[in-house]
């Protein structure tokens, strides 16, 4: 295909992506083509291989580097919050309980990964986001609908990956940023990159602590800290092969509410893998991955431990012939819950089964047949605790001319019962069955040189969706689960703005009762628009979501809200600035989740924050 460039509320939000391409097209239109790069990023978390996002044939979101560094946001779930096809729910602010819904589905079938490194709990299944420093990340991908075929389990809304920052060229190239602000909270960052003879090292370590806010009306302040250090390394030969490592560890302390009662959690996150990449032929390469990923919780309350491993020996090989690509590949994981305890209480024990392996393997074929093009993928998944799946995924795109594309996918996922699904004492059910997941997908992208726009229409079926009942319930599988949906995006740089603007409408019902499935919002919009003023930058983002349902029966419902972020920048000397964000500027009290007694988690007011920076 041709080399293209780069996402349903109502009222207000239509008005506003309707509007904003309309404002941009008679600039647009004469602009240099070499204005691309960042409407049409490469992506990688789509198909295994770069491809640009019009590319990709896929409903993709691209976070880059210029855009993270203008809003110097506090929480992965901040910067993620409103991009299209995400819903975002927190136990309060600061590092606490946090979940991430891709197109309705759970937070247990959100993918997240570091590097090309699986994270997530064993034992709870989703990943905990909240623990996640966004200062030692240089962009992300948010790629919507199943991606089984490539990555196996969980992966049926889609998958977020998170980028380390690349060494830079020559160097060393130090960077530090300082910084603070409400609720006594600190922010301390330093990096060091470069790369000399092939040998490319980046290293970096931060440190964030805040005595954070009550997450009860009337509590006490729950506080919450995290270090983090990132060390990544590479060297190519002059063979062209490549050798690597990656290591970043998480560790620290969350306080939160327990029953009115403040309690405390200490948790470690870490990734670390090795890889080698050897070209066999010109049109053969060969990688060879070997990852551990690890998530582990103290809860000091419970009494609980809960350690969880995830073992991963991955090979791709990549066959090239002309505009054609086939990745062929195998993968073996083993996660283990071993030296884990569930806590001192009525259901305190370990895990009746603490290892279980998967085995699979898995193609993919990407076709350019310009101005056709299309994508297939197929996955043998052999599990040792709930059998064999086979999943696959087809997409078809058709240039209609040189700024649009269409696109139709279909595609297969699963998702397996946790630990805790199958083995918590007094809630597991050691008779769950797999999630598996059919999604039905039509979009639609126009790319121009300043601007794009993005529009997608879909549908998921889910049979046996996994979900946890009230307290002393087992876990249960939901029958039948339909969720429908519609995505819009849009984006621009215009002279010195920067424009986006996104608008989701979500339909996940439950077929059985009909009613929507807990803490979803169907609705959802993010505005975000930035003006550089020669060494001066300001900017703002305005965030929407719907109401939402906190039980099952559709009968407690939370109150959506509107959220306003302000940022400024000053570039006050060479490789120097400055930064002040004022996070929800309006001091909006907002809830997206409720206690098991009826109360509101509440989330921080407004907060204010300043930083001074050094470096590229």
């Amino acid at each position: 295909m041709k080399t293209r460039h780069h996402l349903a509320a109502q009222g207000l939000a239509a008005f506003g992506l309707a509007a904003l391409p309309l404002a941009v097209q008679a600039q647009a239109t004469t602009a240099e083509e070499t204005d691309t790069v960042a409407l049409n990023p490469m992506v990688i978390t789509a198909t295994l291989a770069p491809r640009t996002a019009d590319e990709t044939l896929s409903s993709v979101t691209v976070l880059d580097e210029a855009t993270l560094r203008r809003q110097d946001p506090t929480s992965v779930t901040d910067m993620l919050r409103g991009q299209p096809g995400v819903d975002v729910i927190t136990n309060g602010s600061f590092g606490k309980n946090s979940s991430v819904y891709l197109r309705g589905t759970g937070n247990e079938s959100t993918l997240l990964m570091i590097d090309g490194i699986r994270l997530r709990s064993a034992t709870a299944g989703g990943a905990a986001w909240q623990f996640l420093d966004p200062r030692m990340f240089q962009r992300a991908e948010i790629v919507r609908g199943p991606r089984g075929s490539l990555y196996g389990a969980d992966a049926v809304g889609g998958v977020v990956q998170l980028f380390t920052h690349e060494a830079q060229e020559g160097g060393p190239h130090p960077r530090v940023s300082v910084g603070g602000g409400s609720f006594n909270t600190q922010r301390y960052s330093a990096g060091l990159s470069g790369s000399s003879g092939g040998t490319r090292y980046s290293f970096a370590g931060s440190h964030f602590t805040t005595d954070g806010t009550p997450v009860r009306r009337g509590g006490e302040d729950m506080g919450y800290d995290n270090t983090t250090a990132l060390a990544r390394m590479s060297h190519t030969f002059v063979s062209g092969a490549e050798v690597g490592f990656l290591a970043l560890r998480a560790r620290g302390t969350t306080e939160y509410d327990e029953s009115g009662s403040q309690a405390t959690t200490d948790y470690v996150q870490q990734v670390a893998g090795i890889y080698g990449e050897l070209p066999v032929t010109d049109s053969w390469s060969s990688r060879l991955t070997l990852s551990e990923a690890r998530d582990e919780s103290v809860n000091y309350f419970w009494g609980s431990i809960l350690d969880t491993q995830t073992r991963t020996v991955r090979w791709e090989n990549t066959l090239r012939a002309g505009a054609h690509e086939v990745v062929i590949g195998a993968e073996y994981m083993n996660d283990s819950v071993a030296g884990s305890v569930t806590g001192d209480s009525l259901w305190d024990g370990p895990y009746d089964v603490e290892s279980r392996d998967n085995k699979a393997v898995f193609t993919q074929a990407l076709l350019d047949f310009s101005p056709l093009a299309v994508q297939a993928s197929l996955r043998f998944d052999d599990n040792e605790a709930y059998g064999d799946e086979v999943t696959g995924s087809l997409a078809v795109g058709y240039d209609i001319n040189t700024q649009h594309t269409l696109r139709a996918s279909y595609g297969t996922a699963f998702k397996a019962p946790t630990f805790n699904d199958l083995y918590w004492p007094g809630f597991g059910n050691p008779e769950l069955e797999a999630e598996t997941s059919e999604t039905v997908e039509l979009g639609i992208r126009g790319q121009f040189v300043r601007w794009f726009w993005d529009a997608a229409l879909y549908q998921t079926d889910i049979d046996n969706l996994i979900v946890w009942q009230q307290m002393g319930q087992p876990t249960t599988n939901v029958p039948t689960t339909r969720i429908r949906g519609v995505e819009l995006s849009v984006g621009a740089e215009v002279d010195d703005w920067t424009l986006a603007a996104a608008a989701t409408y979500t339909d996940p019902e439950d077929r059985a009762t009909g009613n929507r499935l807990r803490r979803r919002a169907s609705q959802s919009a993010r505005f975000d628009v930035d003006r550089e003023l020669g060494e001066w930058s300001l900017g703002g983002s305005w965030v929407l979501e719907g109401y939402r349902y906190e039980d099952a029966a559709n009968t407690d419902r939370i109150g959506g809200f509107g959220l306003v972020n302000l940022r400024a920048g000053w570039q006050f000397a060479p490789l120097w600035s400055a930064r002040l964000t004022v996070e929800n500027a309006l001091d909006k009290e907002y809830v997206t989740t409720r206690f098991f007694d009826g109360d509101d988690y509440i989330n921080a007011g407004r907060a204010a924050f300043v930083s001074v920076h050094f470096g590229q």
